[in-house]
């Protein structure tokens, strides 16, 4: 399993900052269990980020600014345990693709999910868009409708 630190090292540019994105991240999700953590405490993620005029869209195509993504991370981080593996990052432009196998564990629900991220820079280097996809296991099959059948 590569950690982001095991290849931080090699890497520049704009693949460099989605890593080192990550890598806040991953530390403020940690720090967020201390008492007096707030969106406020989202800052060290702020400097990599265009707060005036991100625009996140979640895997369930939710869509949230500056302030509300800050919020839901808030809520989501002082609940969950989460960490990530690297998998590959590529860049052409102003976008940069990351690629994580992300673990996450909120109570007794746990997962582990495949994601790609596209970040998309302004002028001034900083992220103004970021777009999450995830792979997933299969749900209970129980829980699947049906496709067997002639589709009478």
């Amino acid at each position: 399993m590569t950690t982001i630190d095991d290849v931080i090292g090699e890497t520049t540019g704009r693949s460099l900052m989605v890593l080192q994105y990550s890598q806040v991240m991953r530390d403020l999700v940690k720090s967020a269990k201390e008492h007096g953590f707030s969106t406020e405490s989202w800052a060290p993620l702020a400097e990599f980020v265009s707060t005036e005029n991100l625009v996140r869209i979640g895997p369930f195509k939710e869509v949230m600014n500056w302030t509300q993504y800050t919020e839901f991370l808030t809520k989501w981080a002082r609940s969950s345990d989460w960490d990530c593996s690297f998998k590959r990052v590529t860049e052409t432009g102003d976008l940069a693709f990351l690629e994580l196998e992300e673990r996450s564990k909120v109570g007794d629900f746990s997962s582990v999910v495949n994601t790609a991220s596209v970040f998309e820079f302004d002028a001034d280097n900083k992220i103004r868009s970021i777009a999450v996809y995830l792979q997933m296991e299969l749900p209970d099959p129980a829980a699947m409708p049906s496709f067997d059948g002639d589709g009478a």
